[in-house]
Protein backbone atom coordinates (compact mmCIF):
# COMPACT_ATOMS: atom_id res chain seq x y z
CA UNK A 1 0.00 0.00 0.00
CA UNK A 2 1.38 3.41 -0.93
CA UNK A 3 2.42 5.74 1.84
CA UNK A 4 0.47 9.01 1.88
CA UNK A 5 1.33 12.23 3.67
CA UNK A 6 -1.09 15.14 3.54
CA UNK A 7 0.24 18.66 3.75
CA UNK A 8 -1.88 21.46 5.20
CA UNK A 9 -3.66 23.44 2.45
CA UNK A 10 -1.41 26.34 1.61
CA UNK A 11 -1.29 29.09 -0.99
CA UNK A 12 1.15 30.09 -3.64
CA UNK A 13 1.60 33.73 -4.45
CA UNK A 14 0.83 34.87 -8.00
CA UNK A 15 4.06 36.84 -7.66
CA UNK A 16 5.87 33.60 -8.32
CA UNK A 17 4.86 33.95 -11.96
CA UNK A 18 5.13 37.71 -12.30
CA UNK A 19 8.40 37.99 -14.19
CA UNK A 20 11.41 36.31 -15.63
CA UNK A 21 9.92 33.35 -17.47
CA UNK A 22 12.69 33.67 -20.02
CA UNK A 23 15.26 33.31 -17.29
CA UNK A 24 13.93 29.87 -16.45
CA UNK A 25 14.62 28.79 -20.01
CA UNK A 26 18.08 30.32 -20.20
CA UNK A 27 20.95 27.97 -20.85
CA UNK A 28 24.53 29.17 -20.77
CA UNK A 29 27.83 27.37 -20.73
CA UNK A 30 29.47 30.10 -18.67
CA UNK A 31 29.79 29.60 -14.91
CA UNK A 32 27.38 31.64 -12.82
CA UNK A 33 28.95 34.81 -11.46
CA UNK A 34 29.16 34.61 -7.69
CA UNK A 35 29.37 38.29 -6.70
CA UNK A 36 27.64 38.06 -3.36
CA UNK A 37 28.05 34.41 -2.51
CA UNK A 38 28.67 33.92 1.20
CA UNK A 39 30.23 30.49 0.71
CA UNK A 40 33.98 30.42 1.21
CA UNK A 41 35.85 27.19 0.57
CA UNK A 42 38.38 26.09 3.15
CA UNK A 43 40.34 24.19 0.52
CA UNK A 44 43.68 25.45 -0.82
CA UNK A 45 43.92 27.19 -4.19
CA UNK A 46 45.58 24.07 -5.57
CA UNK A 47 42.45 21.95 -5.00
CA UNK A 48 40.89 20.61 -8.24
CA UNK A 49 37.67 22.19 -9.50
CA UNK A 50 34.76 20.13 -10.83
CA UNK A 51 32.33 21.47 -13.43
CA UNK A 52 28.82 20.97 -12.07
CA UNK A 53 25.73 21.08 -14.30
CA UNK A 54 22.56 22.25 -12.56
CA UNK A 55 19.28 23.80 -13.71
CA UNK A 56 19.10 26.82 -11.42
CA UNK A 57 15.31 26.73 -11.83
CA UNK A 58 14.21 24.09 -9.27
CA UNK A 59 13.86 25.53 -5.78
CA UNK A 60 14.62 24.26 -3.18
CA UNK A 61 17.20 22.05 -4.92
CA UNK A 62 18.87 24.44 -7.36
CA UNK A 63 17.97 28.07 -7.99
CA UNK A 64 19.50 31.53 -8.16
CA UNK A 65 19.43 34.47 -5.77
CA UNK A 66 19.07 38.12 -6.81
CA UNK A 67 22.76 38.26 -7.69
CA UNK A 68 22.73 35.16 -9.89
CA UNK A 69 24.38 32.90 -7.31
CA UNK A 70 23.32 29.27 -7.22
CA UNK A 71 21.71 28.16 -3.97
CA UNK A 72 19.56 25.38 -2.57
CA UNK A 73 19.71 21.86 -1.12
CA UNK A 74 21.74 20.39 -3.97
CA UNK A 75 24.11 23.36 -4.17
CA UNK A 76 24.88 23.07 -0.45
CA UNK A 77 25.16 19.29 -0.76
CA UNK A 78 27.73 19.25 -3.57
CA UNK A 79 29.74 22.00 -1.86
CA UNK A 80 29.76 19.98 1.37
CA UNK A 81 30.86 16.91 -0.58
CA UNK A 82 33.65 18.92 -2.16
CA UNK A 83 34.88 20.19 1.20
CA UNK A 84 34.84 16.61 2.50
CA UNK A 85 36.56 15.06 -0.53
CA UNK A 86 38.95 17.87 -1.47
CA UNK A 87 37.47 19.44 -4.60
CA UNK A 88 35.95 22.82 -5.42
CA UNK A 89 32.88 23.27 -7.64
CA UNK A 90 32.02 25.59 -10.51
CA UNK A 91 28.34 25.76 -11.49
CA UNK A 92 26.99 25.79 -15.02
CA UNK A 93 23.32 26.53 -15.63
CA UNK A 94 21.79 24.03 -18.03
CA UNK A 95 18.32 22.98 -19.14
CA UNK A 96 17.10 19.70 -17.66
CA UNK A 97 17.98 17.61 -20.74
CA UNK A 98 21.28 19.42 -21.34
CA UNK A 99 22.46 18.41 -17.87
CA UNK A 100 22.43 14.78 -18.94
CA UNK A 101 23.93 15.49 -22.36
CA UNK A 102 26.85 17.55 -21.05
CA UNK A 103 27.76 14.93 -18.46
CA UNK A 104 27.62 12.20 -21.09
CA UNK A 105 29.83 14.23 -23.45
CA UNK A 106 32.35 14.98 -20.71
CA UNK A 107 32.00 18.77 -20.80
CA UNK A 108 30.63 18.63 -17.24
CA UNK A 109 31.92 16.37 -14.49
CA UNK A 110 28.59 15.77 -12.79
CA UNK A 111 24.99 16.95 -12.60
CA UNK A 112 22.93 17.64 -9.50
CA UNK A 113 19.45 19.15 -9.55
CA UNK A 114 16.72 17.00 -8.02
CA UNK A 115 17.69 13.95 -10.10
CA UNK A 116 15.78 10.82 -9.07
CA UNK A 117 16.94 7.25 -9.55
CA UNK A 118 15.61 5.48 -12.65
CA UNK A 119 16.75 2.10 -13.98
CA UNK A 120 17.36 3.52 -17.45
CA UNK A 121 19.51 6.27 -15.97
CA UNK A 122 21.49 3.74 -14.01
CA UNK A 123 22.10 1.78 -17.22
CA UNK A 124 23.30 4.85 -19.14
CA UNK A 125 25.09 6.97 -16.52
CA UNK A 126 27.13 6.62 -13.39
CA UNK A 127 24.81 7.28 -10.46
CA UNK A 128 25.81 7.92 -6.88
CA UNK A 129 24.25 6.20 -3.92
CA UNK A 130 21.09 8.00 -2.68
CA UNK A 131 21.59 11.06 -0.50
CA UNK A 132 18.07 12.49 -0.22
CA UNK A 133 14.51 11.10 0.05
CA UNK A 134 12.57 12.76 -2.76
CA UNK A 135 9.09 11.25 -3.22
CA UNK A 136 6.80 12.21 -6.06
CA UNK A 137 3.67 14.17 -5.16
CA UNK A 138 0.45 15.57 -6.58
CA UNK A 139 -0.54 19.23 -6.16
CA UNK A 140 -4.07 20.47 -6.82
CA UNK A 141 -5.96 23.68 -6.04
CA UNK A 142 -9.67 22.76 -6.05
CA UNK A 143 -10.65 21.03 -2.76
CA UNK A 144 -13.69 19.41 -4.37
CA UNK A 145 -11.37 17.23 -6.48
CA UNK A 146 -10.42 15.31 -3.32
CA UNK A 147 -7.34 13.67 -4.86
CA UNK A 148 -5.63 11.17 -2.55
CA UNK A 149 -3.59 9.01 -4.93
CA UNK A 150 -2.72 8.42 -8.59
CA UNK A 151 -5.98 6.55 -9.24
CA UNK A 152 -7.93 9.70 -8.38
CA UNK A 153 -6.31 11.45 -11.36
CA UNK A 154 -8.38 9.37 -13.79
CA UNK A 155 -10.45 11.66 -15.99
CA UNK A 156 -8.46 14.74 -14.93
CA UNK A 157 -6.22 17.16 -16.83
CA UNK A 158 -2.75 16.67 -15.44
CA UNK A 159 0.80 17.80 -16.20
CA UNK A 160 4.37 16.88 -15.22
CA UNK A 161 7.87 18.07 -16.06
CA UNK A 162 9.34 16.78 -19.30
CA UNK A 163 11.82 13.95 -18.76
CA UNK A 164 10.84 13.41 -15.12
CA UNK A 165 9.88 10.17 -13.37
CA UNK A 166 6.35 11.56 -12.96
CA UNK A 167 5.89 11.42 -16.75
CA UNK A 168 6.63 7.69 -16.70
CA UNK A 169 4.28 7.17 -13.76
CA UNK A 170 1.44 9.09 -15.42
CA UNK A 171 1.85 7.20 -18.69
CA UNK A 172 1.78 3.87 -16.87
CA UNK A 173 -1.38 4.94 -15.03
CA UNK A 174 -3.29 6.14 -18.13
CA UNK A 175 -7.04 6.88 -18.01
CA UNK A 176 -6.51 10.63 -17.52
CA UNK A 177 -8.48 13.12 -19.63
CA UNK A 178 -5.45 15.01 -20.91
CA UNK A 179 -1.75 14.78 -20.10
CA UNK A 180 0.81 17.45 -20.93
CA UNK A 181 4.44 18.14 -20.10
CA UNK A 182 6.34 21.34 -19.35
CA UNK A 183 10.06 22.10 -19.45
CA UNK A 184 10.29 23.78 -16.03
CA UNK A 185 8.64 23.61 -12.62
CA UNK A 186 7.75 27.29 -13.05
CA UNK A 187 5.52 26.55 -16.04
CA UNK A 188 3.80 23.68 -14.20
CA UNK A 189 2.90 25.94 -11.27
CA UNK A 190 1.71 28.65 -13.64
CA UNK A 191 -0.62 26.26 -15.46
CA UNK A 192 -2.12 25.07 -12.17
CA UNK A 193 -2.67 28.58 -10.88
CA UNK A 194 -4.30 29.64 -14.16
CA UNK A 195 -6.62 26.64 -14.11
CA UNK A 196 -5.20 25.07 -17.27
CA UNK A 197 -4.77 21.73 -15.48
CA UNK A 198 -6.48 20.06 -12.53
CA UNK A 199 -3.28 18.76 -10.95
CA UNK A 200 0.47 18.69 -11.43
CA UNK A 201 2.95 15.96 -10.55
CA UNK A 202 6.38 16.89 -9.24
CA UNK A 203 8.82 16.26 -6.38
CA UNK A 204 7.44 16.73 -2.87
CA UNK A 205 10.21 19.10 -1.64
CA UNK A 206 9.70 21.41 -4.64
CA UNK A 207 5.97 21.61 -3.97
CA UNK A 208 6.50 22.00 -0.21
CA UNK A 209 9.01 24.78 -0.70
CA UNK A 210 6.73 26.67 -3.06
CA UNK A 211 3.75 26.37 -0.74
CA UNK A 212 5.79 27.38 2.31
CA UNK A 213 7.13 30.53 0.70
CA UNK A 214 3.96 31.62 -1.11
CA UNK A 215 1.06 31.10 1.31
CA UNK A 216 -1.87 32.84 -0.39
CA UNK A 217 -3.98 30.41 -2.46
CA UNK A 218 -4.97 27.10 -1.01
CA UNK A 219 -3.43 24.00 -2.52
CA UNK A 220 -3.24 20.40 -1.38
CA UNK A 221 -0.08 18.30 -1.76
CA UNK A 222 -0.30 14.51 -1.67
CA UNK A 223 2.92 12.43 -1.85
CA UNK A 224 2.50 8.93 -3.23
CA UNK A 225 5.90 7.22 -2.91
CA UNK A 226 7.42 5.52 0.12
CA UNK A 227 11.01 5.20 1.31
CA UNK A 228 11.25 1.72 -0.23
CA UNK A 229 10.60 3.01 -3.75
CA UNK A 230 13.93 3.36 -5.65
CA UNK A 231 12.59 6.27 -7.72
CA UNK A 232 11.98 8.23 -4.52
CA UNK A 233 15.72 8.38 -3.91
CA UNK A 234 17.76 11.31 -5.20
CA UNK A 235 21.18 10.77 -6.78
CA UNK A 236 24.12 12.61 -8.36
CA UNK A 237 24.72 11.87 -12.03
CA UNK A 238 28.17 11.25 -13.56
CA UNK A 239 29.59 9.63 -16.69
CA UNK A 240 29.21 5.83 -16.77
CA UNK A 241 32.92 4.99 -16.79
CA UNK A 242 34.12 7.66 -14.36
CA UNK A 243 34.78 5.16 -11.57
CA UNK A 244 37.22 7.36 -9.66
CA UNK A 245 34.75 10.23 -9.34
CA UNK A 246 31.81 7.93 -8.58
CA UNK A 247 33.77 6.33 -5.74
CA UNK A 248 34.84 9.73 -4.41
CA UNK A 249 31.27 11.05 -4.41
CA UNK A 250 29.95 7.88 -2.74
CA UNK A 251 32.65 8.07 -0.10
CA UNK A 252 31.67 11.66 0.65
CA UNK A 253 27.96 10.80 0.80
CA UNK A 254 28.64 8.02 3.31
CA UNK A 255 30.67 10.36 5.53
CA UNK A 256 28.18 13.25 5.39
CA UNK A 257 25.27 10.93 6.17
CA UNK A 258 27.12 9.70 9.27
CA UNK A 259 27.78 13.30 10.31
CA UNK A 260 24.12 14.30 9.82
CA UNK A 261 25.14 16.94 7.30
CA UNK A 262 22.40 16.22 4.76
CA UNK A 263 19.70 16.47 7.43
CA UNK A 264 21.17 19.81 8.46
CA UNK A 265 21.01 21.04 4.88
CA UNK A 266 17.43 19.78 4.45
CA UNK A 267 16.30 21.56 7.62
CA UNK A 268 17.93 24.79 6.42
CA UNK A 269 15.76 24.86 3.30
CA UNK A 270 12.60 22.96 4.26
CA UNK A 271 12.39 23.42 8.02
CA UNK A 272 12.39 20.62 10.57
CA UNK A 273 8.67 19.83 10.25
CA UNK A 274 8.65 19.82 6.45
CA UNK A 275 11.64 17.53 6.08
CA UNK A 276 10.63 14.64 3.78
CA UNK A 277 13.36 12.44 5.24
CA UNK A 278 11.44 12.49 8.54
CA UNK A 279 8.14 11.44 6.92
CA UNK A 280 7.64 7.82 7.87
CA UNK A 281 4.05 7.50 9.05
CA UNK A 282 1.20 6.56 6.72
CA UNK A 283 -0.62 9.80 7.46
CA UNK A 284 1.06 12.98 8.53
CA UNK A 285 0.34 16.70 8.49
CA UNK A 286 3.25 18.94 7.62
CA UNK A 287 3.17 22.40 9.13
CA UNK A 288 4.77 25.42 7.50
CA UNK A 289 8.26 26.06 8.82
CA UNK A 290 10.17 29.31 8.98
Amino acid sequence: MMQLYRVLPVVMSIGLFGCGDSSTQENTSAPVTENKDSFVSKLPDTAPTLKVATTGTMPPFSFQDDYGNMQGIDIDSIRALGEEEGFKVEFYKETWQNMFDTVESGSRDLAISGISYKDERDAKYGLSQPYFFNPAAIMYAKPELNINNLDDLQGKNISAMEGSKQVDQAQQMGKYNNFSTRTTAFLLYEDLMQGKVDAILHDLPILQYTAKNHPEQKVTIVPYEGQDNPSAQQVILMAKGNTELINKINDGITKLKAEGKFKEIEARWLGETANPTASTSTSATTEQAN
